[in-house]
């Protein structure tokens, strides 16, 4: 028997459709289901299309196509479909970011047509954590950023994006959008951080996507001068409060596989690996 598929841009009348699917992995999908709890399905708000894969006239599988490109419960053979429209499109994105599977095979259909991506990112376990560690402190002086401490907590942003990315977010457009995307943290109360005595950053963190079930902390940073000193656990511990009192009952984060003193650090904090991710950024 022949099973009938297809791919096409979502509506704003899919919403509910593309939400049950985002709702199965709710960790995994929680940095697209925010944007799409938040702006909906309509490409302007959403900024970008969601493509839907669709078996025998029932929504299965998703892929966000904006500034990231990521698969979402996606099937091979839904891959494949949205590897297809991704080619006809023409690579848009600044990255491919999702499960590894996924994203894996998403990326060896792209490659020849998309390559050479700038660097490739193959396992970046996916970690969560439920609860506050029992044998750490939260860091007291961890608090959440004030508006006004925008020039404060700015370069911190920009060295932790550098050294993790290994570009600067200032390129191309002056940095605007990226200076935007910090500012909407800070006003929202989800930007963390501890200040020495001359005000400098020593930690910080930030709550990201959030929806009601899972939160992803991001941007985690200590200041180069104090790495080693015993900051990065406490600070953890401080920041996961602030989540799990305010945002979701799940905290979730992805992390290198190379990055063995920050995978040390949140399994301290008890963080555990549920999956991986992977990521390919051009």
């Amino acid at each position: 028997m022949l099973t009938q598929t297809t791919t096409r841009v979502l509506e704003p009348s899919d919403l509910d459709a593309a939400l049950a699917v985002l709702d199965r992995e709710p960790v995994a999908n929680a940095f697209v289901t925010a944007r799409v709890r938040m702006a909906g399905l309509d490409p302007w708000r959403l900024g970008g299309e969601m493509w839907g894969w669709y078996e025998d006239g029932m929504l299965e599988s998703l892929c966000y196509a904006g500034a990231n490109l990521v698969p979402i419960c996606a099937s091979p053979r839904a891959v494949r479909g949205f590897a297809d429209r991704a080619r006809r499109a023409g690579r848009r994105c600044s990255s491919i970011v999702g499960p590894a599977e996924a994203t894996a095979q998403l990326w060896r259909l792209l490659e020849p047509s998309w390559g050479p991506a700038r660097e490739v990112r193959s396992q970046q376990p996916l970690m969560v954590a439920d609860r506050l560690p029992g044998d750490i402190t939260p860091d007291p002086y961890v608090r959440r950023v004030r508006k006004d401490e925008m020039e404060t907590i700015m370069p911190a942003c920009v060295a932790m994006f550098t050294e993790e990315v290994g570009i600067s977010p200032l390129s191309g457009d002056g940095g605007l959008l990226y200076q935007a995307r910090v500012a909407e943290l800070v006003g929202s109360g989800r930007s963390f951080a501890r200040l020495d005595a001359d005000g400098r950053v020593v930690f910080k963190a930030e709550i990201g996507a959030s929806t009601e079930l899972a939160c992803q902390v991001q941007g985690v940073w200590v200041a180069p001068e104090y790495r080693g000193r015993g900051y990065a656990a406490p600070g953890m511990a401080a920041v996961m409060r602030y989540a799990l009192a305010d945002v979701a009952p799940l905290v979730s984060l992805y992390v290198n596989d190379f990055n063995t003193a920050a995978r040390a650090t949140y399994r301290r904090v008890g963080f555990k690996e549920v999956g991986a991710f992977m990521s390919v950024l051009f």
